[in-house]
């Protein structure tokens, strides 16, 4: 097969002033650069705003944002969108469509006349890139990643273009199978639904000494739990720190690291001093992900108490780190922890029903490397191959109907 063309389009992807954004797509790229048969170039547009002055917090990071910068060896371009107060929701996808297509344009004018566009994320990324495959002439994949599919459709603009973009695109990929099962109860054709889950990094994710990271990291706790994301509700940091208070009770060594940041952190601080653990609840704030594995090594459990999750990358990462996980019982997260030694899922998101999980777990003493070995299976190497057949098959499809 020859070496495929490649434009990677999507506003989730890092940069040097958002390193852990969007991270995972980087992740999947990079490995399917691997291959060897795949040349790539992203587009990753980020909104318009007129000041990096650090008071305006994380939006001085969008006009900080370099307009073309190179991450570990791919070339990635920043063009910037207009994000409409208030109207910005159903506007976003033409917006930044246009926003990207100069940037797109000079791709091509600079000799790189990619094959297939691969957007992620299927709003407004997914839209938008169904406009820019119209103007380019270009055959689409797009790939669900979780809330785009199981929250966003819930209005109904965004639902109809949604809808709009699967049908222009070739092929739509889902990191789990919950996630194509809402584009197969629309109607759309089952032979254009495709499944390819997120691996993870074998060799950055690997058990360490669990003594050792704790004295480096300078933690204790018997358990040491640990709960990682963004700091917003649906994540559910405030479902584990009530299932902390309720551990406490038989287990008062018990701790909670709380890695993340957002818009909950002075709610989720109340919330430890209302229950009486506050002393027993630490909050790291965001950190590299190049620094997880130590935490992940340190911990005794995972908890992933979120509301909606399309493929939790986090619950792998653990894992891979010998450490089992907690976590809700929806989308695609039956399809990560599916044996004993993976984990515990969770049916009810509380606080009574995650403590008594996360009991059942740590009474159970599962072996470190049952639970690395478990995690081995989710290499990169299917998911890469599967985009290799994918793209194969979508480009000489496209030239057979020119």
């Amino acid at each position: 097969m020859k070496q495929l063309k490649v434009l990677t389009f999507s506003t989730l992807f890092p940069s040097s002033v958002r390193p852990n954004h969007g991270i995972f797509v980087e992740t999947r790229l990079r490995e399917l650069i691997k291959s060897g048969q795949v040349e790539s170039r992203v587009v990753a547009p980020v909104p318009w705003f007129p000041s990096s002055n650090p008071r305006w917090g994380e939006y001085a990071k969008f006009a900080a944002t370099p307009a073309r910068e190179q991450r570990n060896g791919i070339d990635v371009r920043h063009p910037r969108y207009l994000l409409a107060p208030k109207v910005g929701m159903t506007s976003a996808p033409l917006t930044l469509a246009l926003g990207a297509r100069a940037a797109v344009q000079q791709l091509i004018d600079e000799g790189f006349d990619f094959d297939v566009i691969d957007a992620h994320y299927y709003y407004p990324d997914g839209v938008a890139a169904a406009l820019l495959a119209k103007w380019f002439d270009k055959p689409l994949t797009i790939t669900a990643r979780g809330t785009d599919l199981n929250l966003i459709p819930q209005h109904m603009l965004p639902r109809r273009m949604i809808q709009w973009a699967a049908r222009r695109a070739a092929a739509s990929i889902g990191v789990c199978a919950a996630l194509m099962e809402v584009l197969r109860g629309w109607g759309h054709d089952p032979a254009r639904l495709h499944v390819l889950r997120n691996g993870v990094d074998l060799e950055r994710f690997r058990p360490w000494p669990q003594t050792d990271m704790r004295a480096e990291l300078g933690v204790s706790g018997e358990p040491l739990l640990l709960s990682v994301g963004h700091l917003i509700e649906r994540k559910g940091h405030h479902v584990a720190i009530e299932a902390l208070a309720e551990i406490v009770k038989q287990r008062p060594g018990a701790r909670l690291v709380i890695i993340g940041e957002g818009e909950e952190r002075a709610a989720l601080t109340a919330l430890a001093v209302r229950l009486g653990v506050a002393d027993q609840v630490r909050l790291t704030g965001s950190l590299p992900n190049t620094e997880l594995p130590k935490w992940y090594s340190a911990a005794d459990a995972l908890l992933l108490c979120s509301s909606r999750e399309g493929w939790a990358n986090v619950l792998l990462e653990s894992m891979a780190c010998g450490t089992p996980v907690v976590a809700t019982d929806i989308w695609g997260t039956p399809e990560v922890v599916a044996l004993p030694e993976a984990g515990r899922l969770v049916a009810r998101r509380d606080g009574a029903s995650f403590a008594a999980a996360t009991r059942d777990l740590l009474a159970a003493d599962v072996d470190c490397a049952a639970t690395r070995r478990y995690a081995e299976g989710f290499s990169w190497q299917a998911t890469t191959d599967g985009q290799l057949a994918l793209f194969d098959r979508v480009t000489r499809e496209a030239r057979r109907d020119a």
